[in-house]
């Protein structure tokens, strides 16, 4: 028997009913899809530095593999740490990640801040360290550090040294240096690695501690490199010591990668992963950091959570042998 004819309004509630779970469907996969637009990849320092040129090349190369734009957003200040607000308040669907730097497991302990490293960043990758020196002038008289420290030693409070910020690998390892030898100097903070060598070269300041990207001054004679941080000498600059040669038991890389914001679904930090990890094993890349005397230094999204977990907790400690902590 045929079944009864719908009338007209029975026909147009079923087709509504029908639309709008075609409309849900569609956007459910729509969401399931990621990247759905392109990526934005902030760098808390300032154009035109050793991290940001590799930061712009690695997101270059990583586009192709997440068949997205990946967008590099710089917000420099407060020694490195600016990504963190942006991360808290981002939506975690893995549009907006941000370069992970040393400072930003730091600054929690030595300043009251309203983000935390560990409950606000879903892991994606380490990528490298950086080679830090202390560095003067090409034409200055100083040829060693020791040579620093007998002008801090004879002239308290003259010697002027720049670093990348207030709370940075470098303003940190300063204080442990002069401290442990009972000398003052003025710390000058700059915004990033380009304008602080400027500040050397010019003469603007005495002296100065960077991460390498003072790599192309150094070769180009501009600048005289009298001691790097790393555990063993730079293959780069053989006859420079490290701190370790020194006396002092110093080894400091800041090794840094990349993060997103907490709650970010394991599926879309596999897909990150995956294309960030390709584009950094590429022979363009590693060039770029060879240019920064730096080297590949990978860890996956487990290995590289329980690091930034460990290194945290080793920065609390730090902080509270040299007084700086807050608490």
């Amino acid at each position: 028997m045929p079944g009864r004819a719908l009338n007209p309004a029975r026909r147009r509630l079923l087709a509504a009913v029908a639309l709008a779970a075609a409309g849900a469907a569609a956007a459910s996969a729509g969401a399931a899809a990621f990247p759905s637009r392109p990526v934005t990849l902030w760098v808390p320092w300032p154009p035109g530095g050793a991290t940001d040129l590799t930061m712009r090349l690695l997101a270059e190369l990583a586009a192709p593999h997440l068949g997205q734009r990946v967008l590099i957003e710089n917000r420099s200040g407060a020694g490195g740490t600016l990504a963190m607000p942006v991360l808290q308040q981002a939506e975690p669907d893995g549009h907006t990640i941000a370069q992970i730097p040393q400072p930003v497991l730091r600054v929690p302990h030595t300043q009251r801040v309203l983000w935390d490293p560990i409950r606000d960043v879903t892991p994606i990758l380490q990528i490298s360290g950086v080679s830090f020196g202390v560095l003067v002038r090409a034409t200055s008289p100083w040829r060693s550090l020791e040579d620093l420290f007998s002008f801090a030693r004879a002239r308290p409070g003259e010697l002027t040294v720049a670093t990348n910020g207030v709370g940075t690998t470098p303003h940190v390892v300063l204080e442990e240096l002069f401290t442990a030898r009972g000398l003052r100097y003025i710390h000058v903070p700059y915004r990033g690695t380009s304008e602080q060598l400027l500040a050397i070269e010019s003469g603007q300041v005495m002296a100065g501690v960077n991460s390498s990207g003072f790599a192309p001054a150094v070769d180009g004679g501009r600048l005289r490199l009298l001691a790097t941080f790393a555990a063993r000498r730079s293959p780069r600059w053989p006859q420079v010591p490290t701190l370790s040669e020194l006396g002092f038991p110093i080894v400091a890389t800041s090794p840094y990668g990349l993060g997103g914001p907490r709650g970010m679904a394991p599926a879309v930090v596999a897909t990150l992963h995956e294309a960030f990890r390709r584009a950094m094993f590429e022979p363009a890349f590693g060039a770029e950091l060879a240019r920064y005397d730096q080297d590949l230094a990978y860890l996956g999204p487990a290995d590289y959570g329980r690091w930034l977990r460990e290194e945290y907790e080793r920065e609390r400690q730090a902080a509270a042998r040299m007084g700086m902590s807050r608490s």
